[in-house]
C-alpha cells in the first residue's frame, strides 16, 4: 500500500518534541512512581493502537496491554537506551509479540492455502488521501485474522517474509500470499467506502 497509509496507521499521536523519555527511564529504573505513571500515561495512547491493529476485541486489548506493561516495567533495568523513540519502538514490540501470542493460544491465528488462481488476482491500489486514519484502521481491523496479522507486520511494522515466517511458524510462501490476498481485500474496502460517499444522482 502507498505511504500516506502507513503514516496514517503508524502515526496516531505526535511527539512531544520537549519530552525527554530518557530522563522517565532513568527515573522509572531507580523506582519512581511519578515516572512510571508518566510512562504508561505518554505511551498507553499508542501502544493501544498497536494492539489494536492485530485484536479486535476492546476487551482483549486491555487484558494484554496490563500484561504488557508488567513485563515492560520489570524490564526496564534491561533496555538499553539508543535514542529518541527506542523506548517507544521497544514497547511496541512488546505489545504485538504478547498479541501474536494471544492468538495463538486462543487459536485465531488462521491462515489458508491459497490456490495459484487466487494468488495471481490482481489489483490496484486505491488513493487513500481522502480517507480518515479511523476509516483505514477499521478496514485493516474487518480483514480476516491472517490476513491483517501478516498485513500489519509487513506493510505497517516493515518485517521480511522470512521474520513473519519465524514468528508465526509458516512458510515464506505462505506469507507472501496471505499478503498479497490481504491487500487485493483491502482494496476492494477502500473504493467500497469510497463510493458510498459519491454523491447520488436524482
Amino acid at each position: 500500500m502507498n505511504n500516506s497509509l502507513v503514516t496514517k496507521v503508524t502515526n496516531p499521536m505526535a511527539d512531544d518534541a520537549k519530552y525527554s523519555e530518557q530522563l522517565l527511564l532513568r527515573g522509572a529504573v531507580n523506582g519512581d512512581r511519578a515516572a512510571l505513571k508518566a510512562i504508561y500515561g505518554h505511551y498507553i495512547g499508542y501502544l493501544t493502537a498497536v494492539c489494536s491493529r492485530y485484536i479486535a476485541n476492546d476487551e482483549d486489548v486491555k487484558d494484554i496491554l496490563q500484561e504488557c506493561f508488567i513485563k515492560i516495567f520489570s524490564s526496564l533495568k534491561n533496555f538499553e537506551y539508543r535514542g529518541a523513540g527506542s523506548l517507544k519502538g521497544w514497547m511496541a514490540r512488546i505489545v504485538i509479540n504478547e498479541a501474536l501470542s494471544f492468538m495463538r493460544s486462543n487459536n485465531r491465528l488462521v491462515f489458508t492455502e491459497l490456490t495459484g488462481a487466487e494468488t495471481d488476482i490482481a489489483y490496484e491500489e486505491p488513493d487513500t488521501d481522502q480517507i480518515p486514519p479511523s476509516v483505514i484502521h477499521q478496514l485493516i481491523c474487518d480483514l480476516p485474522t491472517g490476513y491483517r496479522t501478516i498485513f500489519n507486520l509487513y506493510v505497517i511494522e516493515g518485517r521480511t517474509h522470512r521474520d513473519i515466517a519465524a514468528m508465526l511458524n509458516i512458510k515464506e510462501s505462505t506469507s507472501a500470499s496471505q499478503l498479497h490476498r490481504a491487500k487485493a481485500m483491502l482494496a476492494i474496502k477502500i473504493r467500497q467506502y469510497q463510493s458510498s460517499l459519491e454523491p447520488v444522482s436524482i
